[in-house]
């Protein structure tokens, strides 16, 4: 276990590194032709693409949530957003009509809740995109997020049959006293009703989300959470520490200060799930992430092809990223590209642009070149270091070689065991933007 002087020295605010440079450091969106330019260039050759859709509606607000979300009962909303994604896509055929020939791997539905439309509208919203483009249904990863309150077997048998075969559970914490406190009361047996439905539709992956660092949350909680989890067996986990960010995310005013478990204890928490979850056979992927010796991550892990971007760990990583909805982030291999935040603001972007820019950034070559070091160190935590970067690392790097974090020899950078939850604050040391502007203000949550 880490000593509290460690724990202290580096739960600083830190990025999480799903994308390089951080949303904060980017500062020039592309122009329009940049962007579609991006695409095309990211295409061509030997190359693959996946798609974002992001489905903001949500019934009820998650206390706890960091996500852009529209709280509402209103289903009438549906058919018109739904109306509203497809006219993007549209525009996006028609300026890159290399999207219909080049091979869709990857197809994520996240939120709010995509489970918010009904089997007709999600019908309606996926088969046009599926339908105008190639994808391989043998290699094809179609994964969605839900809400097991908020999900039905009909919604799933739909999804089932349009190829999708990855789902992805938000738990959170099993526990009564700290599902009343985040406003998202959900009984074991509407998650273990959603994931035998799965199963039993043939979706090979069944993923859950957990959090440690919730208000109220000690060691008996997530005990009981882990013990729970364990018993369904999902064949990943993804252990998240709670990202308190109540200055973006006014609803997190709600919880206490001594609500919290800060520091030692909240590590307690995650290393108690941890230890329970290697000893029923799970291994542990990354920055908090956990999977079956079988499951494609681990594969990932062995062949050294693992990847991170804004929708976490992936097994393989493609040439350009298309998100579509609100809010939605697109990626290509020399930019970054985010869709209007605001619901109505992106409607009518969409109804004058057809492509909702909000904002994005070009990277420059010295961008490129540390965005790959961090990708490697988050997904190896090992990194052969450019002969003139050693110097400067070393000198950045040298409180955490001395606390055990890592070792560099002979040019070769290593993340130690006890370093490896500190990964995100061994990350810092090559982020370049940060090292030459540090923030003024607190943009980040805490690293543990």
């Amino acid at each position: 276990m880490f000593s509290s002087e460690l724990l202290a020295k580096y739960d600083i605010p830190a990025p999480r590194y799903t994308s390089y440079p951080t949303v904060p450091y980017w500062d020039k969106t592309p122009e329009r032709s940049e962007w579609i330019s991006s695409i095309k260039t990211s295409l061509e050759g030997d190359s693959s693409w996946s798609a974002y859709i992001h489905i903001p509606f949500c019934e009820s607000l998650c206390t706890f949530c960091g996500c852009n979300t529209t709280i509402t009962r209103n289903h009438d909303l549906e058919e018109e957003y739904v109306e509203f994604v497809l006219k993007e896509w549209s525009a996006y055929l028609e300026e890159v009509p290399e999207l219909k020939e080049k091979p869709l791997r990857q197809l994520h539905l996240g939120g709010g809740t995509p489970t918010f439309l009904s089997p007709v509208n999600l019908q309606r919203l996926l088969s046009p995109i599926l339908n105008s483009v190639v994808y391989d249904k043998e290699n094809f990863e179609g994964s969605l997020e839900v809400d097991p309150r908020k999900t039905t077997r009909e919604q799933l048998e739909v999804l089932s049959e349009l190829g999708f075969n990855r789902i992805s559970l938000g738990v959170q914490d099993f526990t009564f006293k700290v599902q009343d406190l985040i406003n998202r009361v959900q009984t074991f047996e509407q998650t273990q009703e959603v994931t035998y439905a799965a199963r039993e539709l043939n979706y090979h992956s069944v993923n859950f989300d957990l959090i440690y660092g919730l208000p109220c949350q000690g060691i008996e909680e997530i005990t009981k959470t882990t013990e729970l989890t364990i018993e369904l067996r999902p064949d990943r986990i993804a252990l998240y520490s709670f990202a308190r960010v109540p200055w973006i995310k006014p609803q997190q005013r709600k919880f206490t200060d001594d609500q919290l478990p800060v520091g030692a204890e909240k590590r307690a928490l995650y290393e108690k799930s941890r230890e329970m979850l290697l000893s029923a056979g799970y291994i542990e992927i990354g920055m908090d992430h956990f999977a079956l010796p079988n499951d494609e991550l681990s594969e990932g892990v062995k062949e050294k092809t693992l990847h991170r971007n804004f929708m976490g760990y992936t097994p393989y990583q493609t040439d350009v990223m298309i998100g579509l909805g609100v809010s939605s982030i697109s990626e290509s291999k020399t930019c970054f590209h985010q869709n209007e935040k605001i619901l109505n603001f992106y409607k009518e972007k969409v109804s004058n642009h057809g492509i909702p820019t909000f904002r994005g950034h070009i990277h420059t070559e010295e961008d490129l070149f540390h965005r790959d070091l961090i990708l490697e160190l988050m997904t190896t935590f090992e990194l052969n270091v450019p002969t003139q970067l050693q110097s400067s690392l070393k000198s950045y790097l040298t409180p955490l070689i001395q606390d055990g974090l890592c070792l560099l020899e002979e040019g070769k950078l290593e993340v130690t065991e006890l370093g490896k939850p500190f990964i995100r604050n061994i990350c810092m040391t090559l982020d370049k933007r940060m090292l030459d502007k540090k923030p003024e203000t607190k943009i980040f949550s805490q690293s543990l």
